[in-house]
Parts: C-alpha cells; sequence; structure tokens
C-alpha cells in the first residue's frame, strides 16, 4: 500500500475542507475586530493562516494539490504587498520541498522498476530525500560507475492523485482567484489536467532531456544534466551542485540575481530556437546557479567572476513541442508594436484568432493594452521588479480600467496557451529576482520574427511559399481543436 494519500475520499476531504478554513477564518476575523484589534492587524494574521492551512495541505497531497501549488508560486510577485507579505514563506516553501514518502517505499518502487538487485546499480544511495515535487521526489546516489547521480522516483498512485487532486480544484478554483488577481485559475487547472499522462511517463521525460543535454553539451552559460538510467517511474540522471533559484531570490547578490535573470531568459527563448522544445514548467526549484568551472591553469581564478555563473535546467516532464521554436507570429506582432505598427499588430492578431472574427476592436486601443506589457522588449535592458508586475496585475484585474474591458474580449488560441503560460511564469520569476536583463538582446538572437527578415520575404515572394514554416500548416480550427480562450492575465 502506498504512503501517498492516495484513496478518493480521503484526498477530497482534505481539500474540501480548505474553502470551509477560508471562510472561517473570516468568521474569526470579524470577531476579533469586533473585540478590538485594528482591521489591518487581524488580516494579515488571516492572511497567514490561511496560507499555512493552504500550502501545508498542498504540500502533504503531493499529486496536483501540490502541482497547482508550484504553478501559482511563480506569480506571488504579482500579488500585492500586504498579501504577498504572509504568503510569501509559504510559497517558498513548495518549490524545494514536500513531505517525503518513507524509505520503504522508495525501495519497493526501486526493487519493482528497477530489479531486485537494484543495489547493485549503486555504490551508494542516500535514503532521505533531497528534494520532492509533485509527483515525485529525488534521492542522491553514486551509480555504478563512480558518477554522482539524482535518482527521481515516482510516488505509487501519482496519476490518480494528480487527477482526482485537479478536479476537486477545479470545483472551487473560484475561491483561489484572489491568489492571483487578474488571472483565471481554471484554464490553468485545466492545462495542468490535459498534460499529466506526459509528465507521468519519464521514457517522455528522459527523451526530452537527452534532447537539451545533447543540444547545450558545449554551452559555456546552460547545464543540462546527462540521463544515466531510465525506467517505469525511476529516472536516473547525472546530479549537479548549485545555488537553488529561490536562495537566489531570497539571499543573492544584485549581480547573482542579474545573471540568473539573464540566463533564464536566455534558457526561455533558446530552447526552443534549438530543440524545437520548451521547458514548460519554470518555477524557481527547477534551476540552480552553478559556479564556473574551475581553471587548472588559472587557480586564483577560483570561482570566477559573476558574469561567468552558469544556469542549471532540471525536470522536463512538461514540454511543449515547437518543431519550428517559437512561433514567427510572436516576434513579428512584437516588432511591429514597437514600430508602432497599430493596424499591422491587430491584423497578425485577428489572422492567428487571438481576436475572433465576431469581435471588432479598435487597432490603437490594442497596441496600449500591449505596450506596458511588453516594456521590457522596448529599453536595451530593464529591470524587473515586483512593483511593476504588480502594476500591471492591476491595470488588467481591476473591472472598471479600460484594459480590463479590452482583455476580456481577447481569445488565447489552443496552441498558445502553455506558450503563455510559461511566459508569465518566467516573467514572475525574474521580478521575484529583481533582475535587470537585457531582455532584447535574447529576442534579437533567438525569436523569429523579431527582426525584420527581408531575404526571408524576398524568397517567399520569389517561390510563393510561406516565410513561416509554421503558416502552412494546419490551423488550430481545421485541426479540429477548440477555438480557444479569454486571454485574461
Amino acid at each position: 500500500m502506498s504512503d501517498l494519500p492516495r484513496k478518493a475520499v480521503t484526498r477530497t476531504a482534505k481539500l474540501a475542507a480548505l474553502p470551509l478554513g477560508f471562510a472561517g477564518r473570516a468568521t474569526w476575523g470579524l470577531g476579533k475586530r469586533i473585540g478590538g484589534k485594528s482591521a489591518e492587524l487581524v488580516a494579515r494574521e488571516v492572511q497567514q493562516r490561511t496560507a499555512d492551512q493552504l500550502f501545508k495541505t498542498l504540500g502533504e497531497l503531493k499529486g496536483g494539490a501540490m502541482k497547482l501549488g508550484q504553478a501559482l508560486s511563480v506569480f506571488e510577485s504579482a500579488l500585492p504587498e500586504e498579501i504577498a507579505g504572509p504568503y510569501r514563506a509559504a510559497l517558498t516553501k513548495l518549490q524545494e520541498a514536500a513531505p517525503p514518502l518513507p524509505a520503504r517505499t522508495v525501495h519497493s518502487v526501486l526493487q519493482e522498476r528497477i530489479g531486485e538487485d537494484w543495489r547493485e546499480y549503486f555504490l551508494e544511495f542516500e535514503d532521505t530525500p533531497a528534494a520532492a515535487a509533485s509527483i515525485g521526489q529525488v534521492h542522491r546516489a553514486v551509480w555504478h560507475d563512480g558518477r554522482e547521480v539524482a535518482v527521481k522516483v515516482q510516488y505509487p498512485g501519482a496519476g490518480e492523485a494528480l487527477l482526482s487532486d485537479l478536479a476537486q480544484l477545479s470545483r472551487f478554483a473560484r475561491l483561489l482567484g484572489p491568489l492571483v488577481p487578474g488571472m483565471d485559475i481554471k484554464p490553468l487547472i485545466k492545462e495542468l489536467r490535459d498534460r499529466v499522462s506526459e509528465e507521468l511517463d519519464y521514457e517522455l521525460e528522459a527523451q526530452a532531456q537527452r534532447e537539451h543535454a545533447a543540444e547545450f553539451a558545449d554551452d559555456p552559460d546552460v547545464v543540462i544534466p546527462q540521463v544515466v538510467h531510465q525506467a517505469d517511474q525511476v529516472l536516473v540522471t547525472e546530479w549537479i551542485d548549485g545555488i537553488p533559484l529561490s536562495e537566489v531570490i531570497v539571499e543573492g547578490t544584485a549581480e547573482q540575481r542579474d545573471r540568473a535573470g539573464q540566463l533564464l531568459a536566455r534558457f526561455l527563448f533558446s530552447g526552443p530556437a534549438r530543440t524545437g522544445l520548451l521547458h514548460a514548467d519554470p518555477h524557481p526549484g527547477n534551476f540552480r546557479l552553478l559556479p564556473p568551472v574551475q581553471d587548472a591553469e588559472h587557480p586564483e581564478e577560483e570561482g570566477g567572476a559573476v558574469g561567468s555563473w552558469r544556469l542549471g535546467v532540471l525536470d522536463f516532464g512538461t514540454v511543449d513541442r515547437l518543431p519550428g521554436g517559437l512561433p514567427r507570429t510572436v516576434g513579428n506582432s512584437l516588432r511591429m508594436a514597437l514600430e508602432g505598427d497599430a493596424a499591422g499588430v491587430y491584423g497578425l492578431l485577428r489572422e492567428e484568432n487571438f481576436v475572433k472574427e465576431s469581435i471588432d476592436l479598435d487597432p490603437d486601443e490594442v497596441l496600449d493594452y500591449l505596450l506596458p506589457i511588453i516594456e521590457p522588449t522596448q529599453v536595451e535592458e530593464f529591470t524587473f521588479t515586483r512593483g511593476w508586475i504588480r502594476d500591471q496585475a492591476a491595470r488588467i484585474a481591476d473591472p472598471r480600467s479600460p484594459a480590463h474591458q479590452l482583455g476580456r474580449q481577447l481569445n488565447l488560441p489552443p496552441s498558445y496557451v502553455l506558450i503563455h503560460r510559461v511566459t508569465l511564469s518566467t516573467i514572475g520569476v525574474l521580478c521575484q529576482l529583481g533582475a535587470t536583463v537585457r531582455m532584447r538582446d535574447e529576442l534579437e538572437e533567438w525569436l523569429p520574427g523579431f527582426l525584420a527578415d527581408a531575404a526571408d520575404a524576398t524568397a517567399a515572394a520569389e517561390t510563393g511559399e510561406a516565410a513561416d514554416p509554421a503558416e502552412a500548416g494546419e490551423t488550430p480550427e481545421e485541426a479540429g481543436e477548440p477555438e480557444g480562450e479569454t486571454v485574461q492575465a
């Protein structure tokens, strides 16, 4: 019997208790105010108690509950400070740890999936997990050839728990809405459910990691650990040391924050261009800041300049397959927006079904809606801050604002849903870092269409072919996909 709480009745009861707890604390807070405590002090106490219960429950249940908690954690910087403060510590806990499974359960999985002689594969194996996440936990070990490795073991019953949790959470998604103002939680939960089968398949994860590791093998900035061994529910990869990004966020120097932010942006845009895959789980627990490799010829430079630190990337369980890299439409529309070409941007958005045929919008108003969001691309370098992303969230979340009204009329095509979430999540992490990033450098290097390509346009005109390979394929409508969902966030 698994130690993962997976009986539907048990998990449902724990999750169902959350909204009841929220309501109970609100009543408790009212009583305290009547009793004479200030509203501000009581509100903070209520928020802290809510955070403690919410994320304690999500962490204990692991599965889809914790997966949602991790997805929400990257948006913490969008919360108003009076709310973000009490939640920040609880959110950070979810990014790096969760209550571990007992050693006996881990051993039984390894015995079942690798074989009775599983210990012969290892010179050493640490029973205490180094990290625990939503569907599995990681143990540090030494492979039989002497390499330090990370052994990722999937929780028994993880698939059942994921689907059960996400179904239950979707029922009271509206109550979770205040956690991230301006963001509709329900589509996020739906998208997480759609990815369950892929994330549970360690063979798919191993393949995605191998492709990234091969492409970035000699990269001076990004480190992807090699896959050592893979079996059903078990994945063994090379171990990499480094500073977890969650620690850089809390106590890193300004130089470390900027370097981590620059490399995170570089990986976001270069990954799809180089591998045809988008790493789709960009929460801080999946990244490490690695010191430079020591140069034996210059031992006095041990530790190196901060600028030569590298980004270690973990967990390829969720990826988006983009054979042509990020869609050229993204780069084209960004470029046109920066040029002030409202009509051009609007035309592209209509072509890609971001604006449905039944909707008629003012192109200039659409451009006004977009410009504050793309501010980081308007300058040579931009400092991402919690204040900036809070302003964006407040502008879009306020029902009285023109941005809110316009945003409700935009549509997000299915093929862009994961790209949209990954981009927002990465921006959330950059704001947590407070990093100063040369975003334009990365876009010019890696994003198709961001720089006008006259040669491609000329070649397309001469051959009669579309400049963008993706334009020759099926549209989401032709492929029978749903039209999309409202853009709000």
